[in-house]
């Protein structure tokens, strides 16, 4: 199985850079692990419909996407291990993680999200959330090994 993190904005800030290529790295450990980062909508007001295009561009029809949303389902990082163990066992190919635009996701791609998680019920910057998502998909994977990484 292959894990993608696709986002929309601007690359990598210096501030979290070095984190999340270090996590990327980790997690590359145990599958093969990409960035894509999409561009923003350059026009003002809703931009949801014009980042859709090459958000839904970006996928394949058989890969399985998380959306990353504020009103999504949380998890433990017991919960997100086993997701992943479950997607692997159940042969899928390329699992994807999207981090939406500044103002969310257009409805044709909450619709295409197979399942949409929330990091948290507070809102946080998107480079955060970059680094976040890999850290803890870097857990999620010390976890289904038994490694020391993690302390519950």
């Amino acid at each position: 199985m292959r894990i993608s993190f696709y986002t929309v904005g601007k690359g990598h800030e210096d501030y979290v850079r070095e984190g999340i290529e270090d996590f990327t790295a980790r997690v590359n450990r145990y599958y093969s692990c990409t960035w894509k980062i999409l561009p923003p909508a350059r026009h003002t007001g809703d931009a949801r419909p014009q980042e859709a295009g090459p958000i839904l561009a970006a996928l394949s029809p058989d890969d399985y996407l998380v959306l990353l949303d504020e009103r999504g389902r949380t998890w433990t990082s017991e919960q997100l291990a086993g997701f992943i163990a479950t997607r692997a066992n159940d042969s899928c190919r390329h699992l994807v993680f999207l981090i939406g635009g500044a103002y969310g996701v257009d409805e044709t791609v909450r619709a295409r999200a197979q399942f949409t998680w929330s990091l948290s019920t507070l809102v946080f910057p998107h480079q955060l959330v970059r680094l976040i998502l890999s850290e803890q998909v870097y857990r999620a994977c010390t976890i289904l090994r038994n490694e020391k990484y993690h302390h519950s």
